[in-house]
C-alpha cells in the first residue's frame, strides 16, 4: 500500500514548549486515519503543518511524493488544490448561500462554466444528503447540515486528500453517528485518503481505519481500530474510557 503522506522527525516548537516531538507517521492510500489525544497535544498543529499553515522547525513531510517543507507560498496554493478541509464549526461564509459556499473554491481557482458549476453543486448536496438547499443561508442551517455543507464544499475540487478537525464536536449522538457514516462513506465511493482529528471514539469506531494516538506531542499508539481499542497502554485506555489523564495538558 503507497503512501500518500509521509511525516519523518516532525518537530514543531514554539519558544521552549515542544508541540510535535520528532514524531514519524505514514498515511497510506485511500485509508482514513484518526488522530486522537487529549487537548494541546499537537492534533491540530499537524494538519497545520500539512496543509502549509505552520513550517515545522524541523523534519520531513512528504506528501504526494513531494517534499513539502521548504515550500513557498505559491507551491502551497498550488497542493492545496488537491486537498480538503472540513473545519471543526463549518467556517460556511455567512454571507454566502449554501450554494455559493459549496462551489467558491471552484469558482476561486478554477475558470469553470456556471452550468457547470451548478451540476457540481447540486451533485454534491445530493451526496451528502441535503438536496435542494441551495439558496439556504447558513443562519438557517443547524450544526449538522453545517458539517455537511463543510464536507460537500471540501470535495467540491475533487480532492485526493481530506483534513477532519473534530468533524462531530457539537452535534448530538445521532447526528455523530450520521457523520462519521458519511465520512466513511465518501471515503468507500471516491477512494479518498482522509485524516480525522477527533475525540469522539465512537466516531474513530465507525469512519476510521487506523489510528495514532498523540500525547505530550509524541505517537504514543497507532494501529488499526481494534488495536488501539485493545492496547496495553494506560494512557490509551484512560483516554478511551474518559478518565483523567496524567499531568494532561489543556489548551
Amino acid at each position: 500500500m503507497s503512501d500518500v503522506i509521509s511525516i519523518k522527525n516532525l518537530t514543531v516548537q514554539f519558544g521552549e514548549r515542544k508541540i510535535l516531538n520528532s514524531i514519524n507517521l505514514d498515511v497510506h492510500q485511500g485509508e482514513t486515519l484518526a488522530v486522537i489525544g487529549p487537548s494541546g497535544t499537537g492534533k491540530s498543529t499537524t494538519i497545520k503543518v500539512l496543509t502549509g499553515l505552520l513550517k515545522p522547525n524541523s523534519g520531513s513531510v512528504v506528501i504526494n511524493g513531494q517534499e513539502t517543507v521548504a515550500y513557498g507560498e505559491p507551491q502551497w496554493d498550488e497542493l492545496r488544490k488537491h486537498m480538503g478541509v472540513v473545519f471543526q464549526y463549518s467556517a460556511l461564509f455567512d454571507f454566502l448561500n449554501v450554494g455559493e459556499n459549496v462551489a467558491f473554491g471552484l469558482k476561486r481557482h478554477y475558470q469553470v462554466d456556471e452550468v457547470e458549476v451548478k451540476a457540481r453543486v447540486k451533485e454534491l448536496l445530493g451526496m451528502v444528503g441535503m438536496p435542494d438547499t441551495e439558496k439556504m443561508m447558513p443562519s438557517e442551517l443547524s450544526g449538522g447540515m453545517k458539517k455537511r455543507v463543510g464536507l460537500a464544499r471540501a470535495l467540491a475540487m475533487r480532492p485526493d486528500i481530506v483534513f477532519y478537525d473534530e468533524p462531530t464536536s457539537g452535534l448530538d449522538p445521532v447526528m455523530t453517528t450520521a457523520i462519521s457514516k458519511l465520512i466513511r462513506q465518501t471515503q468507500q465511493q471516491l477512494g479518498i485518503t482522509s485524516i480525522m482529528v477527533t475525540h469522539d471514539m465512537e466516531s474513530v469506531d465507525i469512519a476510521a481505519d487506523r489510528v495514532a494516538m498523540l500525547y505530550k506531542g509524541d505517537i504514543i499508539a497507532l494501529g488499526t481500530v481494534e488495536e488501539i481499542k485493545n492496547s496495553t497502554n494506560s494512557i490509551v485506555q484512560a483516554f478511551i474510557k474518559g478518565q483523567e489523564l496524567p499531568e494532561e495538558v489543556t489548551q
